[in-house]
């Protein structure tokens, strides 16, 4: 089953959510633009490696600053594919409003990083090498 919209109106326009969508489709629409050689840099670059920080050796041999922990932040923006992105965007879209209702823009804003630091942290404690997306194929 998938939620359509849900039936609890909103007192205040939910700006916060509003401008989240918008960064995380920019970026997104920002990866469709590059050529794949360069995405692929990118989300080694800005995606989570856990293999970074596990194995420090191969994070230098293959350029990657192993002290480096702006990809838990950068992270929370990379989308995997289209049905990555819809998928979340849309259950922002429809979730979202009324969670900022209730919070308010700012506890939400932090929210919403505290809710995309967790996933991160369970997938860290695999080693991977390939940069991490959520909802993307596990990859062996």
């Amino acid at each position: 089953m998938i939620p359509i919209r849900d039936t609890i109106p909103r007192k205040n326009p939910p700006i916060m959510t509003w401008l989240i969508i918008l960064a995380k489709c920019l970026v997104f629409l920002f990866e469709l633009a590059m050529p794949e050689h360069m995405l692929l840099q990118f989300f080694y670059r800005l995606g989570l490696v856990p293999a970074r920080y596990t194995h420090p050796a191969w994070a230098l041999w293959v350029g990657l600053p192993v002290d480096d922990y702006f990809p838990f932040l950068t992270s929370m923006f990379l989308h995997g594919g289209w049905m990555h992105i819809i998928g979340n965007m849309w259950t922002l879209w429809i979730f979202g409003d009324n969670v900022e209702d209730r919070m308010g823009s700012i506890r939400f804003l932090f929210f919403i990083f505290r809710a995309g630091l967790l996933p991160d942290r369970c997938t860290g404690s695999r080693i991977r090498i390939r940069p991490s997306l959520r909802l993307a194929p596990p990859v062996p």
